[in-house]
């Protein structure tokens, strides 16, 4: 995976949309499953929580249908994109421990791997509006930069190939 230039406005429109969009679509079919649902199998004292929670379950999978049919079309480019770097910065999350250590060590891929998780980290903050840990990414990034300087190597971010993980 590499880091792709977005416009963080057509983001946050597009998110805002998809969100109140897949709301409506939930909250349309759960409330009509489950009144047909209690209309055919109901209980007439009121106790129809499993034909709630059967509308909601149609609900949820019918969401789910649509936003997984239409996941590779245009509108959802900005939106998949950071889903699946929020899934490799997870990744690489899950191994930081032994990448840091790696890299502490001199190991170049450990400081590829670092560096395109700060530097994908901070692409998402800015998408998010995420100020609060800027400062502390910031000078993680200076300490990896420092620490790459030291070396007789250079680490580029299209460095980065997602198989650099399977070594830790």
């Amino acid at each position: 995976m590499q880091l792709k230039e977005i416009d963080k406005e057509r983001y946050s429109k597009r998110f805002k949309q998809l969100f109140i969009g897949a709301s409506v679509v939930m909250l349309s079919i759960a409330l009509v499953v489950s009144q047909l649902l209690i209309l055919l199998a109901g209980n007439p004292e009121g106790a129809n929580f499993a034909l709630n929670a059967a509308g909601a379950a149609t609900a949820a999978v019918v969401a789910g249908y649509l936003i997984r049919r239409y996941r590779h079309g245009p509108w959802m480019y900005e939106l998949m994109y950071v889903w699946q770097l929020k899934q490799e910065l997870n990744r690489i999350y899950r191994k930081q421990k032994a990448v840091k250590a790696a890299m502490q060590e001199g190991n170049r891929d450990a400081m590829v791997i670092m560096n395109f998780s700060y530097q994908g980290s901070k692409q998402l903050y800015h998408l998010d509006n995420n100020t609060i840990t800027m400062d502390e990414l910031n000078k993680a990034v200076t300490e990896l930069s420092a620490l790459i300087e030291q070396h007789p190597f250079s680490v580029e971010l299209t460095d980065y190939q997602p198989e650099l993980l399977e070594q830790f």
